[in-house]
């Protein structure tokens, strides 16, 4: 059970991080839904989350900028006291081939994905580090670790993530802080819901199948509760067997 922390949660208006967002408020939780797009769909995943029972609020910011990151956090540990969990979810691609890729395609990538997670951690770790205590979840990819044509941009900054992932780990576990890092394969999302079902990578999947948000969220709670307590630095594939 999660009763009496707070989650702060990026990219948790849709899919992968509304699915953690609403299995964390499921186990007690406190949330902040942190949002770069539509409001409503964060208002509509905050409001879910108060049925639990918990305190939920929503907060705008675009991670890839360093100062709005600092002040989300400032505003989060405002309305809600502290934060305890930091899940890394927000994302994007601009998919191309790397011979025909713009450099804003490569950049903008990296910021949101890899800057982002840097940003979020640098304003969130004087926290866990002053309490002995925290947990840092990055949602990374399977395309991290094996990488897709079309998606150098997306491969590298989740190949970062990775990295960042354990050099986090190192730093903080004397601290008693876990970080460790999620690699989904295919999930059913808007993200990935344009690649089709003619996508090689799509039909290499051993279990033959696409993964559910919620199967991700179950595996992000185990990540944050007590049991998970002796893992840091660990990257674990919830693929359906892609990366074997």
């Amino acid at each position: 059970m999660l009763i009496g922390k707070v989650a702060l949660i990026t990219g948790a208006s849709r899919g992968i991080g509304r699915a953690i967002a609403l299995k964390f408020a499921s186990l007690g939780a406190d949330v902040a839904v942190v949002y770069g797009g539509t409001r409503a769909s964060a208002l509509e995943v905050a409001g879910i989350a108060r049925q639990y029972g918990v305190r939920a609020e929503v907060f705008q910011c675009d991670v890839s900028d360093f100062a709005s990151a600092g002040k989300t956090v400032a505003a989060v540990r405002e309305a809600l006291g502290t934060i305890d969990i930091l899940v890394n979810n927000a994302g994007i691609t601009k998919d191309g081939l790397v011979v025909g890729m713009r450099e804003e395609a490569f950049d903008s990538v990296l910021d949101v994905n890899l800057k982002g997670a840097f940003n979020m951690i640098r304003h969130t770790s004087p926290i866990f580090i002053r309490k002995r205590a925290g947990r840092i979840i990055n949602i990374a990819s399977v395309v991290g670790l094996i990488g897709n044509a079309g998606q150098a941009n997306y491969a590298a900054s989740k190949a970062g993530l990775i990295g960042l992932t354990k050099s986090v780990a190192r730093e903080l576990a004397p601290r008693g802080v876990c970080c460790n890092a999620i690699a989904p394969g295919f999930i059913e999302t808007d993200m990935t819901r344009h690649l089709g079902e003619n996508n090689a990578l799509l039909q290499s999947i051993p279990l033959g199948r696409t993964g559910r948000p919620e199967e991700v969220a179950e595996l992000a709670a185990f990540l944050a509760q007590d049991a998970a307590a002796y893992i840091t630095g660990e990257v674990i594939r919830i693929d359906g067997g892609l990366g074997m």
